[in-house]
């Protein structure tokens, strides 16, 4: 007996002196992802701590922990992770013949993996998005997981605490959960197309699969009569349907519907595993409520200590092509009522030049002023050609001057940035009525900035809605600072759970198919090594 207790001895410590020099390699070809050079360091200061010992095997046998481990990653398609990530078919085999040494380091690793895609996500926004900078999230895995993980009581507990904590996030999960199994349930089939769109009180040989589909998701009630013709509460569901779309709720299924009506569940599906993919890289903590614009649904929440939303609006974000809004976090700090817009160069040269070339009032005309390098105003009626060769050369620039007519309304709200984007006012109120809003040069107008100020000024109680309304009337520009900075999330998510329904968007920047593209790549994923070079356009305003 005393020679099997030896022996068994023997062969941990045999094992754990494997631990060095396999952690050494930064590789591990037992894994599905087999280089994780970019956790090295926490790996080798995981064992470390134990001078290198086993973790997750006592007397031979894996530990109840490392099983419970096991279950959670092979569960990982509930978070909207795939198992396959942290090797989840792979487990039977590896408990059945474990190599200990191997076993224990593939664990650690798979662990630390999950363990950081729950907390900040698999990506490292900060490369790709400027203001999402993660290490304000870092933790120390080597002791998340020796200290709280290896001889926990609740493995599943412990895991749920470091995932973001906010209500959005687990609704978002309970989304995918549900639209998976919708997703399994449904037959796929694709609704007829039309030359023309679908009148309500209109027949439709694709009714019956109208109403299926609706009723799976919601959006018609399961005790609704079955139509013969698309009418009545079909008409109703339709409506719901496109509102849940970003579509002008009018009842007509035209292209548009169609294409939302067509996309199959399971893109659905996908949609939310991205969705909490970026919720992972929002800050678990903010000094105060933030601002978030969620570019796809162009629209504006800001929320209140208990993060749901206190102020809703819609906003016009930058043009798909050439003009997009960046995907940034920064601080508001002060509001102009009545701002100047100095007319940025591009635009400058792009777009008012060849007008004021076909007519030389046009600038008098709409209030703008041609001002030197210090702003001294050079003109503000007909142009001559000496000022148009000034300007075309860049000597001279454009402003426009604070009014009805200000390209950026009555108040403008600041959290300086690179990209030099705001939120700001806009006298083409318009266009708040369309369902798609991507026609700004990159700063993103607010359909009510009078509500904006109210919020964003509340703690200066002596800036009532009357004193606000007549700052934004007055005649002379004016910046009131923030006492407390905001912070200001601009994220682009095309899934949106709320308390009462899930809305779908467009892909407009095609910035999902990009992260897909990137998360694809597998590990080590795009996380910590910097990037070079400009991520696409700086817009401005």
């Amino acid at each position: 007996m005393r020679a099997i207790w030896i022996f068994a001895l023997s062969a941990i410590a045999c094992a754990s002196a494997q631990l060095p020099a396999l952690i050494a390699t930064g590789r591990l070809d037992d894994l599905r992802w087999a280089d994780f050079s970019d956790f090295q360091a926490d790996i080798d200061a995981f064992y470390r701590q134990s001078e290198y010992a086993l973790a997750w095997s006592r007397d031979e046998k894996i530990t109840p922990q490392a099983i419970a481990i096991i279950e959670e990653l092979k569960q990982a398609e509930s978070k909207g992770l795939n198992p396959e990530d942290y090797d989840g078919s792979r487990w039977a085999e590896r408990l059945a013949h474990p190599d200990l040494a191997r076993f224990d380091l593939a664990l650690t690793v798979s662990v630390m993996r999950y363990a950081s895609d729950l907390h900040i996500g698999k990506l490292n926004p900060g490369i790709y998005y400027r203001g999402f900078d993660i290490r304000h999230k870092h933790y120390e895995l080597a002791d998340l997981i020796r200290k709280r993980l290896v001889n926990a009581l609740d493995v599943h507990s412990v895991l749920r605490e470091i995932e973001p904590p906010f209500s959005g996030y687990q609704r978002t999960q309970a989304a995918l959960q549900h639209y998976r199994a919708l997703a399994r349930e449904d037959s796929g089939e694709r609704l007829p197309s039309t030359k023309l769109p679908i009148e309500p009180g209109a027949s439709y040989p694709g009714v019956a699969r109208l109403v299926e589909l609706l009723r799976r998701v919601g959006d018609l009630t399961p005790d609704a009569p079955a139509p013969d013709a698309y009418k009545g509460s079909l008409v109703d569901a339709v409506k719901r349907f496109q509102t849940r779309h970003g579509l002008t709720a009018d009842g007509r299924i035209g292209k548009a519907t169609f294409a939302q009506l067509n996309t199959p569940l399971a893109q659905r599906v996908h949609q939310l595993e991205l969705t909490l993919e970026r919720w992972r890289w929002v800050p678990h903590e903010f000094a105060r409520p933030p601002i978030v614009v969620n570019i796809p649904e162009f629209e504006l929440r800001a929320l209140n200590e208990s993060y749901t939303t206190a102020l809703e609006m819609k906003v016009v974000v930058g043009k798909a092509y050439r003009r997009k809004t960046p995907v940034f976090a920064a601080d508001m700090k002060f509001v102009i009522f009545r701002p100047y817009w100095n007319v940025p160069r591009s635009i400058t040269v792009e777009e008012l030049l060849p007008k004021v070339a076909r007519d030389r009032h046009y600038l008098a005309a709409n209030d703008y002023e041609v001002v030197t390098a210090d702003d001294r105003v050079v003109t503000r009626g007909t142009i001559d050609d000496d000022v148009l060769a000034k300007l075309r050369s860049g000597k001279l620039s454009i402003r426009q001057a604070p009014g009805q007519k200000n390209a950026l309304g009555l108040a403008k709200f600041m959290f300086p940035n690179e990209y030099n984007v705001y939120l700001h006012g806009t006298p083409a109120t318009r266009l708040f009525s369309q369902s798609r809003r991507d026609f700004s040069h990159g700063c993103i107008r607010v359909e009510k900035p009078d509500e904006l100020a109210q919020w964003v000024l509340r703690d200066k109680p002596e800036w009532t809605p009357e004193r606000i309304d007549a700052a934004m009337h007055a005649q002379k520009p004016l910046q009131v600072d923030l006492p407390n900075p905001i912070p200001v999330l601009i994220v682009y998510a095309t899934a949106v759970v709320l308390e009462n329904e899930v809305r779908f968007f467009d892909d407009v920047y095609g910035l999902d198919a990009e992260l897909d593209a990137l998360l694809a790549k597998g590990y080590p994923c795009c996380r910590w090594n910097p990037t070079s070079g400009e991520r696409g356009p700086r817009p401005r305003e």
